[in-house]
């Protein structure tokens, strides 16, 4: 298969005005001080205080339109990349093109939702519509309020999770920029690992009592999950690797998804990745689902990370269970 000439010429990140600490959730959690440190090795996260993920999104967008040097006219796409909604109709991309202010433009919207992998699964899809010239300019989005629907009963995945939005605009490369592969795979035997249950056609929100209410909330069996992608990883990575024709050492940077400190360890340790070529930010932002990758994409790329020409890969797991990679030339 050959590279899909695209290119990222714009990122941009909003993180909610509220910022949560460690011991702040210590508090909220009712558990010992130091006992969310510990176990999730999340010090700082942002939880909305008065934002709607349209609003969240928006900012998100003009960050990374300003940052390609860029206006809202340059774009003809938007697509909303997030495992969770704001509202289940109108899909969210049209809710961030109305809080962008730009109701009457006529750009089309939609969604692509693979939870956690939304971003990666957007990015993977659209670049085919870029590379064939169905699209000049896309804007990418994930936002993601992950505390409105935290379990706080469930004390290990509650510590996790934070707030934020992401946003990338993408066009065709006339350099060397390129997908160089991408890949998914599902495994629905996992299906139940990781889920919110009711809010669906399933068990839709009318049905929604105190006695039930745990059905509306977010519920994962970490260990099991954990155990699921420590099989599934080390040969998707090879793969990956070997279809877009590289090694590991050939790769600058590898920005996961940010599920929790264990998930960062065990890749490390399965995929034998350095330290220094492993982006970890789960201390500054917790777990922001979809948003995580591209928020770690935006700060590697603020940092001096990595640079043009360099090679990249993007990679994680998701509700499915899904193993998702795209392997890049920045």
């Amino acid at each position: 298969m050959k590279p899909r000439k695209v290119k990222i010429v714009g990122s941009g990140i909003y993180l909610p005005k509220k910022l949560i600490t460690s011991d702040d959730m210590d508090l909220k959690l009712q558990v010992p001080s130091g006992w969310v440190l510990r176990k999730s090795d999340v010090r700082t996260r942002h939880f909305i205080q008065d934002e709607t993920a349209a609003e969240m999104g928006a900012s998100a967008a003009y960050a990374a339109l300003a940052n390609a040097g860029l206006t809202f006219a340059d774009i003809d796409c938007i697509v909303c990349t997030s495992g969770t909604m704001q509202q289940p109709i109108p899909c969210t991309a049209v809710l961030i093109q109305k809080a962008m202010q730009q109701e009457h433009s006529g750009v089309p919207c939609f969604d692509i939702n693979s939870t956690c992998l939304s971003f990666v699964t957007g990015l993977d899809t659209m670049s085919y519509l870029i590379d064939a010239g169905r699209y000049r300019r896309v804007l990418l989005i994930a936002t993601e309020i992950a505390s409105e629907g935290i379990n706080w009963t469930d004390k290990e995945s509650a510590s996790l999770f934070g707030d934020g939005a992401a946003a990338v605009v993408i066009e065709r490369s006339t350099g060397s920029s390129a997908i160089l592969h991408a890949a998914m795979e599902t495994y629905s035997s996992g299906a139940h690992l990781s889920e919110i249950k009711a809010g669906g056609s399933l068990q839709h929100a009318k049905q929604h009592t105190t006695a039930n209410a745990d059905n509306y909330l977010f519920q994962m069996n970490g260990q099991a999950l954990f155990r699921m992608a420590s099989k599934l990883l080390p040969r998707f990575v090879e793969q990956l690797l070997n279809k877009a024709q590289l090694r590991m050492d050939d790769i600058s940077l590898v920005i996961p998804h940010q599920g929790s400190a264990m998930a960062m360890r065990l890749l490390r340790k399965r995929l034998n990745i350095s330290e220094e070529k492993l982006l970890y930010i789960t201390p500054t932002f917790g777990n922001t689902i979809a948003a995580s990758i591209p928020i770690g994409l935006h700060e590697a790329i603020r940092l001096g990370k990595i640079l043009r020409g360099d090679r990249i890969m993007l990679l994680g797991t998701s509700a499915g269970l899904s193993i998702g990679g795209i392997v890049l030339e920045y």
